[in-house]
């Protein structure tokens, strides 16, 4: 058997988490890529991060250069799995201990929606964008987050396609929900060996009852946010929506809270909030049913929109009759209100994913490059907790102070010795680790110590600056 050609090294600790990947492409091409891609994603964002841009190309103009080309024949031709590299990510969370998931976690469902122009796009059409909050043009995007409050990360992703990408017929009566695909992606998460203590999800999830049927088919809880005005049958005298469930609790004050209990939520900046919960009847839902409404809120008398939770859940009260025999442990408010607390925190990975990985910067039309920009993005950010919990290598004795105690404080300034790893200074306003190939001129100045770092101009600056004779 032949054997592997060597794939020429990355700087920095990326080469290490790149080469746990090697196993799952063959060609030597296939191996530079998918390091090419991974260097450029967690750069400092001086521009959105397209191909021309992770190839160190201009915008338009370097488009048809060999880098860029090779790195959109990786993205949208060259033949190898997706999937396989997400499941060796999953793997890779799993074994580091400080990000090996547990019972005591959630997994979070979202789906969150990106401005895109045209409709030769494949999932791109006029839909509701949850980010900005009304309908338009773009792709959606449907998430899993695994967190505990302490570390997380996604799951799997899996791209929203339109009913208008379909030819009108009788099948499309078939076709999969957002919810569906969304609990789908839940069931997947669990059996890749992420175990938690419920599914959680806001009120867009909580549309119809396949979601719940799903959920528990596949052996799931869930703590899922209800819209306080969805209506339900009920008696005339009875309540029809969720808020007015929450309204027929007693409640007198803190002192006198009736039906309401006191629930200390901690924050991870250190502070505490009082909030209050309570177990309300509405329609089927009990605490004595098998699916319960939980309504926490800071303000019982007034139920503030913005701090009021109406939360349905099939975790047994403990009190129920049949929590012995659920398949789920009983869990009483102050656990319920801990989960839904959760969910957040896939709101703060959006703010790595989308703002600094660029999510939605591909350029690109097929569903396979598509997704496969989606999993090359989780995993840069899964790269990042691998380097935030790897211990600090040894200090470098021989480097020099870079604040001595004794010296002018104004004098003759001496040049800086060189970086122990290769920078590219001068292309943004942060340097960052520069590829071992596009910038040789600018690794040997930085090696010279006579001279700072210059970048290392392009084919059409040659010639630029020289003087004209």
């Amino acid at each position: 058997m032949t054997a592997r050609r060597p794939c020429p090294p990355v700087p920095g600790p990326l080469e290490d988490y790149a080469a746990r990947f090697d196993g799952l492409f063959f060609s030597l091409a296939q191996r530079r890529g998918f390091r090419e891609y991974l260097t450029g994603l967690p750069a400092p964002r001086e521009r959105n991060k397209t191909i021309t841009c992770l190839a160190g190309a201009e915008p338009v103009a370097g488009a048809g250069i060999p880098g860029v080309q090779r790195l959109q024949f990786f993205l949208s031709e060259s033949p190898w799995e997706a999937e396989q590299v997400n499941d060796r990510r999953l793997e890779l969370l799993r074994e580091e201990p400080a990000t090996a998931p547990h019972d005591g976690g959630v997994i979070v469902i979202d789906d969150s929606g990106d401005r895109k122009d045209g409709m030769a796009t494949a999932h791109v059409g006029r839909q509701w964008l949850g980010r900005y909050g009304k309908t338009d043009n773009g792709i959606v995007t449907v998430t899993t987050v695994w967190t505990d409050g302490r570390v997380y990360y996604p799951l799997h992703t899996t791209p929203y396609t339109p009913a208008h990408h379909f030819t009108p017929g009788p099948h499309r009566s078939g076709l999969p929900h957002e919810t569906a695909a969304a609990a789908a992606l839940a069931a997947r998460g669990k059996e890749a060996g992420f175990g938690c203590r419920a599914v959680v999800a806001d009120c867009a999830c909580s549309v119809g009852d396949d979601w719940y049927l799903a959920l528990r088919a596949a052996g799931l809880a869930y703590v899922v946010a209800l819209k306080p005005h969805r209506g339900t049958w009920a008696r005339t005298d009875q309540p029809h929506t969720p808020i007015e469930a929450a309204h027929a609790l007693t409640w007198k004050d803190a002192k006198r809270p009736g039906d309401w209990t006191p629930v200390e939520r901690h924050f991870r900046d250190g502070h505490t909030e009082t909030w209050w919960a309570a177990d309300a009847r509405l329609g089927g839902y009990g605490p004595d049913s098998p699916c319960r409404l939980v309504v926490a809120t800071t303000d019982p008398a007034g139920l503030p929109e913005k701090a009021t939770w109406y939360l349905a859940t099939n975790l047994p009260h403990p009190d129920a009759p049949h929590a012995a025999t659920s398949p789920h442990p009983p869990a009483d408010l102050v656990e319920i209100v801990r989960l839904y607390g959760l969910r957040p925190w896939i709101e703060q990975s959006y703010k790595q994913i989308k703002d600094e990985l660029d999510w939605a910067d591909f350029q690109v039309r097929s569903d396979r490059a598509i997704r496969r920009h989606q999993i090359l993005v989780n995993c840069a950010f899964s790269f990042c907790w691998d380097q935030w919990f790897t211990p600090p290598g040894p200090l470098d004795t021989t480097a020099p102070d870079p604040r001595p105690d004794e010296g002018p404080e104004r004098g003759t300034h001496t040049v800086p010795p060189a970086p122990t790893s290769p920078l590219a200074q001068g292309l943004t306003s942060h340097p960052f680790p520069a590829h071992p190939r596009r910038h040789p001129q600018s690794m040997v100045a930085s090696m010279d110590g006579q001279r700072p770092t210059r970048r290392t101009p392009g084919p059409d600056r040659r010639g630029h600056h020289r003087t004209r004779h």
